[in-house]
């Protein structure tokens, strides 16, 4: 199932990896430009609705900086929804990702976005350490948190499963991650390799296997982290197929996974929607975290 890909032509395996193809809303380029501008929009929000600390650095990077979006009051302890940007690897900032914190501010719930230096300027190593360093900033920032839980969509699904098998020893922290929520992600990079979106990337076999997180299930313990794995009806059939075989080695793995197929959404309006509190995987974030309180 999961070499499937290396029997596709390269132009059906660029069409496979060209989420805009797959809209059932709208051509290719008005879904972009509609994708980028629901998530300012919502950031927008956000940012009115919130007490944020903007640009905080967490490295010695310009680029190395992450945005907060804190509960009214003054709490000791809250949870922390850290949500990991998509656009490929090449595309996107903090600038549009703070949309989904306004519906889980009322409910006492901080969210953190961060920048990482994204291609070419950034290599995929390179960028994995950022996320995970954000991570390791924001728990020290914040010791007493009442719980880390992360969301990433599409590439930024990607980093956090990655973060998922990182040793935090090496970032100097503990990080008790109880839930993640990984929305049409990729998680083999090798089908990458051989399609335009490494023409940036400029990834070796090497580092392409080093930074899939399905060679990396093994290196993860099962512990109280709950991973859901989400996909969008519209989302093409190598990122449904990624979606299902990740899923399926972690639940091997003996790691307490669920799968979600979202009816009705593409590859972008799947996280759009997080703005909304009603929108079911907003709810499915909310009771992750309520729960675990």
């Amino acid at each position: 199932m999961e070499e499937s890909w290396s029997k596709l032509g390269k132009e059906e395996l660029e069409h496979q990896y060209s989420p805009s193809h797959w809209s059932h809303r709208m051509d290719r380029d008005a879904v972009i430009e509609a994708h980028v501008r629901e998530m300012t929009e919502g950031t927008e929000v956000s940012r009115a609705a919130a007490r944020t600390a903007l640009d905080i650095p967490y490295g010695d990077s310009d680029s190395e900086r992450m945005d907060l979006y804190l509960p009214d009051g003054e709490p000791t302890k809250f949870p922390i929804l850290v949500y990991v940007h998509g656009g490929y690897w090449q595309f996107l900032s903090k600038e549009e990702s703070g949309f989904m914190a306004a519906p889980l501010l009322p409910h006492g719930i901080a969210v953190m976005v961060m920048d990482y230096d994204i291609a070419p300027k950034g290599n995929m190593d390179l960028m994995v350490a950022q996320v995970r360093r954000s991570i390791a900033a924001v728990l020290r920032l914040y010791p007493q948190n009442a719980g880390v839980y992360l969301c990433g969509h599409s590439a930024g699904a990607h980093l956090v499963a990655m973060t998922l098998c990182a040793d935090w020893m090496e970032y100097g922290v503990t990080a008790d991650i109880k839930g993640a929520v990984l929305v049409s992600g990729v998680y083999d990079l090798q089908p990458i390799i051989h399609t335009y979106v490494n023409d940036a990337l400029q990834m070796s076999l090497e580092v392409a296997l080093k930074n899939s997180p399905v060679q990396c299930v093994g290196q993860m313990k099962p512990g109280n982290c709950r991973v859901v794995i989400a996909v969008a009806e519209h989302d093409s059939p190598e990122f449904r197929r990624q979606s299902q075989h990740y899923f399926q080695s972690l639940k091997a793995s003996g790691l307490s996974v669920s799968y979600v197929h979202v009816d009705g959404t593409d590859h972008f309006d799947i996280i759009e929607k997080l703005s909304q509190e009603e929108y079911v995987l907003t709810q499915l974030i909310l009771k992750m975290i309520m729960d675990q309180l």
